[in-house]
């Protein structure tokens, strides 16, 4: 062949493989898009076939389904009666399964298509056949949730105990759908009470309806008398469930009923710590209200309060706290939850824990207090708040005033100050530590105002080139100003006066000049 005719045979060859991908591409969508809203999508996780790309399994699919079977799935999906009748006369093999092992039964039951599936079962479409995962026609109607084609399957024969793959029967779809009516059936009807056993998680129905939160279901299986306090394979019980996804009106009834409102799992893990750990504020203020433990005899690994900083849950710390939860309680590491705040550099929570009045002092395993901790982590809007809270305690207890019980009138912060109020002032204090203050001079001025060596420290270890004294003198200053502000002097009268004493009279001059002139601009600028 000349290279002309090869050329033409490469391209046909190149555009045959084209048109392929594109069918099946194609195929590939029309198959999700039919698929995407059927039950079994939550019922199971589906796992990819090694090897296989999406054209390839649509491929694989299309291969195990004839075109007429596959219009034929599709006219089952959408209960297109008068198609599925012209292609059954056409000797269609309506038991056809596709690449996940479902058949038309499949999708005509998991929509509650009643005369699709009638239609179907008329013409002695197999009810026993189970897709990938194990899920038949049975336990399609249970999760859906139709009485009317649950009734219809049984008639025809559908096996009512089968299992998937998960270990779930009927029963357990129907309680993890709160579908009563099916439950009741099952139970009541067809007494089929050996259903309620545990799946391969360890689950009975009952466990499924409180983690789904459930409220109806959980009280159908207590009058049914399927309750049960027994625990799944991690230990759970049906409170730790509900608790986990926050399901308070389900945590409600189960506590109403029986359950231990202080019950600890396998990995000591009471429901408080559950729903403190994820969030789950209105549930923790439930509990709270129902005078739960807040500190358990068996020690966990982290308090409740630990859960809630750990995982930056501050509508849940405010709670704890409030319901007088140990503040300085120390976990496995000898950390207070301000150690763990301070190590995440968390400035909303530790804002938090130093105003309910922590123990600053407090040290973990290493001997390091949350300052050090906050230091060696890098965290240097944190170290500064740590150094002002140290301070302004301090201050307290020197002056005989309760840590809890602030009698002065303003509001207590310890974050970086913002306000309009002390612009000028800080506009002061940047000059003085940016064009003013040599090296080293910043340390001797903040020793003249008490910083403890631990602090002075602390701030240089943000260390950020031979500049850094400069932005360390700024942050120094920015603490004393809290400190003053707090105590509530004159921040300009008393910064003069504190150069001065500290041997810095001609800092102390320049800083009244710059104030003066600072006061002309803002005054100029107040006219025009």
């Amino acid at each position: 062949m000349d290279s002309a005719g090869r050329a033409r045979g490469q391209g046909a060859t190149a555009g045959g493989r084209l048109l392929r991908a594109a069918a099946a591409a194609k195929g590939l969508r029309e198959d999700l898009w039919g698929a995407a809203a059927l039950p079994w999508r939550s019922l199971s996780r589906i796992p990819k076939r090694e090897g296989l790309g999406e054209e390839d399994t649509a491929v694989a699919g299309h291969e195990l389904l004839l075109p007429n079977e596959r219009s034929f799935q599709n006219a089952a999906k959408s209960n297109n009666l008068d198609l599925m009748e012209k292609l059954f006369e056409k000797k269609v093999n309506i038991n056809a399964v596709n690449n996940m092992n479902r058949t038309a039964l499949h999708f005509a039951v998991g929509r509650n298509h009643l005369s699709a599936v009638d239609f179907l079962l008329k013409h002695k479409a197999r009810v026993d056949v189970a897709d990938k995962h194990g899920l038949t026609v049975i336990h399609l109607a249970a999760w859906s949730g139709s009485l009317e084609v649950m009734l219809m399957l049984v008639k025809a024969g559908a096996d009512q105990r089968a299992k998937n793959q998960d270990g779930m029967n009927a029963l357990h779809f129907a309680a993890q759908s709160n579908h009563v009516r099916i439950v009741e059936y099952l139970i009541q009807d067809l007494h089929l009470k050996d259903l309620n056993q545990p799946d391969e998680k360890g689950r009975k129905p009952f466990l499924l309806a409180a983690e789904r939160g459930h409220v109806e279901m959980i009280e159908k299986l207590t009058f049914l008398n399927l309750h049960t306090s027994e625990k799944d394979k991690e230990g759970n019980t049906a409170l730790h469930l509900a608790a986990k996804h926050g399901h308070s009106p389900a945590v409600q009834v189960l506590l109403t009923q029986w359950q231990d409102i202080n019950e600890m799992n396998e990995l000591n893990i009471s429901s408080l710590q559950i729903a403190t750990r994820n969030g789950h504020a209105s549930l923790v203020n439930f509990l709270l209200s129902e005078n739960v433990d807040l500190h358990q005899k068996v020690e966990p690994k982290e308090s409740p309060l630990h859960l809630a900083v750990i995982n930056n849950h501050i509508t849940v710390v405010n709670s704890l706290l409030s319901a007088q939860h140990d503040i300085d309680i120390l976990n496995q590491k000898q950390q207070t939850p301000l150690h763990v705040a301070a190590d995440r550099g968390n400035v909303e929570l530790v804002e938090t824990l130093l105003k309910a009045g922590c123990d600053l002092k407090a040290v973990d395993k290493q001997g390091k207090t949350a300052l050090a901790v906050a230091s060696r982590s890098n965290h240097s809007l944190v170290v500064d708040m740590l150094i002002k809270a140290e301070r302004y305690y301090a201050w307290r207890e020197e002056h005989h005033e309760s840590i809890r019980d602030p009698s002065t009138s303003f509001t207590l912060t310890f974050k970086q100050d913002h306000s309009p109020e002390t612009r000028h002032i800080r506009t002061l204090l940047w000059d003085l530590a940016y064009h003013q203050l040599k090296a080293n001079e910043w340390q001797r001025l903040a020793r003249s105002w008490n910083f403890t060596d631990d602090q002075i420290r602390a701030i240089e270890e943000q260390w950020s080139g031979h500049e850094s004294f400069r932005e360390h003198g700024h942050r120094a200053l920015l603490i004393w100003l809290h400190g003053t502000l707090m105590t509530r002097v004159d921040p300009a009268k008393h910064l003069y006066e504190e150069l001065v004493r500290a041997g810095f009279p001609k800092l102390a001059e320049k800083t009244r000049h710059f104030k003066s002139k600072t006061d002309s601009n803002s005054k100029k600028c107040v006219v025009s």
